[in-house]
């Protein structure tokens, strides 16, 4: 069973940085693994994705510059690297994984996702 568990949100002021980890059971070497976002009364959208295997990475342009989504494959985790935060950064966080994967470029469309962790809030103040 695939379980995705995140953490490291908090609250932190405009300008600051935050470390999120999500723990994976199932991470696998050959996969797309992500990053989204859901702000209040919004869409939840992509912040970034990592193909496992080539460490390749693709970023919405919202967070491009500051932030940096990276892996650790001997710890099964996934890390989102969040410097220079903004209030419009402010959202729950969530780890998500590919339901498979067909050796093609990995994408920030949330379609292809099919596990998903429970979240992690992020509130920035200014």
């Amino acid at each position: 069973q695939v379980q995705l568990v995140e953490s490291g949100g908090g609250s932190v002021q405009a300008g600051g940085s935050l470390r999120l980890s999500c723990a994976a059971s199932g991470y696998t070497y050959n996969m797309c693994m992500g990053w989204f976002r859901q702000a209040p009364g919004k869409e939840r959208v992509g912040v970034a994705v990592i193909q496992t295997y080539y460490g390749t990475t693709y970023y919405a342009d919202s967070v491009k510059g500051r932030f940096t989504i990276s892996q650790d494959n001997s710890k099964n985790t996934l890390y989102l690297r969040m410097n220079s935060l903004k209030p419009e950064d402010t959202a729950m966080y969530y780890c998500a994984r590919y339901r498979r994967y067909s050796g093609s470029q990995c994408t920030v469309d949330q379609a292809e996702f099919g596990y998903w962790g429970q979240g992690t809030r992020v509130t920035v103040s200014s």
